[in-house]
C-alpha cells in the first residue's frame, strides 16, 4: 500500500492542474485541499510550503486532516519537481519512461512549455503581441512527431500534464477573447491558430483536452466566470 499523498492545491491553477492530471493518470490515490491564496492560512507557510505557493505535497507520515499536516510527512514544492516526483513514485504508469532518451526528451519538452507559457503570460497581460506564443506553438509543434498521440513516445507522460493546462488557457482566450490584451486580438490568435500551419499542434492539443483526466478536473465555466473578473480593463 503506497503512502498517503495530500495534494495542496487551487482549482484554478494550472500547475496545480497538472499535478492532478499526473496523478490521475497513475492511478494513484491521493486526496486534495484547495487553499484559498486570497486568505491563506498561516499553517501553509509554516508547516507545507515557506514560499506560500501551489502545489504542494504532504507525502508519507500518518494520515492526519490536511490543515493539520504532520512533521513527520514529506513537504515537496515546485509543479515541475512533484511531477518527477510522481512519476517515480509510480513508475509502471509510463509517466517518466524508463529510455533515458525518452526521459531526457521528456524533461526538453517541459523546458520549452516554460517558453509558452511565459510567451502567453505576456499576452495575456496586454505586455507584448500574441508573436511569441506562436513561435513557442511552432517549436513544440516541431517536437510532436506524426503519427503518436503524445507530446514524447507511445504513452501519456508528465511532458503532457505539463503543458495541458496552457492548452486550454490558450483555448479559452481564442473562443472569449479575455485577456488585457486589444479588443479582438484573442479571436485572431484563434483564426490563426485554425489555419493548416498550426494543424498538428492543435490536433495534439485536443486530444490532451479531451482525455478523462482533464474532464474529471477542470470546469471551464467556472474559469471563464474567473476570468472575466480578473481581465476588466480592456485597450480598446
Amino acid at each position: 500500500m503506497s503512502e498517503q499523498l495530500t495534494l495542496y492545491l487551487h482549482k484554478l491553477s494550472p500547475y496545480s492542474l497538472k499535478i492532478e492530471l499526473a496523478l490521475i493518470e497513475a492511478n494513484a490515490p491521493y486526496r486534495g485541499y484547495q487553499v484559498d491564496l486570497l486568505n491563506k492560512p498561516e499553517w501553509f507557510t509554516s508547516k507545507v510550503n515557506p514560499a506560500g505557493k501551489v502545489p504542494a505535497v504532504a507525502y508519507g507520515g500518518p494520515n492526519v486532516e490536511p490543515d493539520d499536516p504532520s512533521p513527520l510527512s514529506a513537504k515537496i514544492a515546485e509543479s515541475n519537481i512533484i511531477l518527477e516526483f510522481v512519476a517515480d513514485l509510480y513508475p509502471d504508469s509510463c509517466l517518466l519512461p524508463k529510455d533515458p532518451v525518452l526521459r531526457a526528451q521528456v524533461r526538453f519538452f517541459i523546458y520549452e512549455t516554460t517558453k509558452i507559457e511565459e510567451a502567453c503570460r505576456a499576452f495575456f497581460q496586454g505586455d507584448e503581441s500574441y508573436d511569441n506564443v506562436l513561435k513557442g506553438i511552432e517549436f513544440i509543434q516541431e517536437l510532436l512527431e506524426e503519427g503518436r498521440d503524445f507530446a514524447v513516445g507511445d504513452h501519456y507522460t508528465i511532458a503532457d500534464a505539463c503543458i495541458t493546462p496552457h492548452l486550454e488557457t490558450l483555448k479559452i482566450v481564442a473562443a472569449t477573447d479575455i485577456g488585457k490584451f486589444p479588443v479582438g486580438m484573442g479571436y485572431k490568435l484563434g483564426e490563426e491558430l485554425k489555419g493548416p500551419k498550426f494543424a498538428k499542434f492543435m490536433k495534439y492539443a485536443q486530444r490532451m483536452l479531451d482525455r478523462p483526466s482533464f474532464k474529471q478536473t477542470y470546469d471551464e465555466e467556472f474559469a471563464i466566470t474567473f476570468l472575466k473578473t480578473i481581465f476588466t480593463e480592456r485597450v480598446q
